[in-house]
């Protein structure tokens, strides 16, 4: 059974305590988000860093962003790394995931929590919600976040992906996972020892794939999502989300049988340049000299 926890109940004196010589990095994929990503560094640095040591770093890989994201998150007190200065030998890389898999390389924590760059109203209980119950259960190796998303259109909790493209998959190909609220959200934790032992789907179809692979290898049991109460963060239009959709029907596919579809598909749109989706997967950083290495 996937248990349920809501961010307001855990006591910060008690996790620091329950900290016991963790560190704990927050790192953010971020592309373009000059707007948002200076306000959470501020937030996380302000109440979480400075305020009560809960936070040991906050890392932004900067996923080839063309306006000051890189600059703005510095100035805010984040670690910045451009993903392509990141194990260059495996090539520059585009996409969230990629960006996930090298915050995990270049972080110090042993325990880590991603959060989004592009979420306006930013609270710091995003962040002690995601690590509470992996300081307060050591069962528990990942940690995945849900809330409420105020839409003037009309919204709730998933969003326009999610209710019409990851729920459907998840209900049929894998219906154990069904009790996961917010399969995609991009809010989530987990162990270092847990998460270095999973590929990650370089572009958008890595928030399913690692709730499938975490519950594959771990267990459900091993498995917790949290309430985060709301988060405010930007739409996009709708033909921005086809090609998230086909990534995430992609890497769906791929963990029910790998011959089912290609790493590469080509997305047509009538109207619109075709845009070839990429499910190329990064490999468990287990399997990576370098990070054997580093880890040494």
């Amino acid at each position: 059974m996937l248990r349920t926890f809501r961010s307001g109940e855990f006591d910060l004196a008690r996790l620091i305590d329950d900290k016991a010589g963790q560190q704990i990095s927050v790192c953010l994929p971020a592309r373009d988000e000059q707007e948002t990503v200076g306000p959470i560094v501020e937030t996380i640095r302000a109440a979480l860093v400075d305020r009560v040591g809960l936070v040991d770093e906050i890392l932004v890989v900067d996923d080839h962003s063309e306006d000051r994201t890189a600059e703005v998150a510095a100035a805010a007190g984040a670690t910045v790394l451009r993903a392509e200065e990141i194990l260059p030998e495996y090539g520059e890389g585009h996409g969230k995931g990629e960006a996930l898999w090298k915050s995990l390389y270049a972080s110090k924590g042993d325990l880590i929590a991603w959060c989004d760059a592009d979420v306006r109203h930013f609270d710091s209980a995003f962040v002690v919600g995601l690590v509470g119950p992996l300081l307060t259960r050591p069962d528990l190796v990942f940690v995945k976040g849900f809330y409420e998303r105020p839409d003037p259109a009309g919204g709730g909790r998933g969003g326009r992906v999610t209710e019409l493209v990851a729920r459907p998959i998840v209900s049929i190909l894998f219906p154990h996972l069904a009790a996961v609220v917010q399969p995609l959200a991009g809010e989530y934790a987990g162990r270092r020892e847990a998460l270095e032992q999973l590929p990650f789907v370089e572009g958008y179809g890595v928030d399913l794939g690692l709730v499938i692979d975490v519950a594959a290898r771990f267990g459900l049991e091993a498995m917790a999502q949290v309430d985060l109460g709301t988060r405010v963060h930007r739409n996009r239009p709708l033909d921005e989300l086809s090609p998230q959709a086909t990534s995430v029907l992609q890497t769906a596919l791929r963990r029910v049988d790998p011959g089912l579809v290609t790493t590469s598909t080509l997305l047509v749109r009538p109207g619109l340049e075709p845009m070839a989706v990429d499910a190329t997967e990064r490999p468990p950083l287990v399997d990576v000299p370098e990070y054997r290495r580093s880890s040494a």
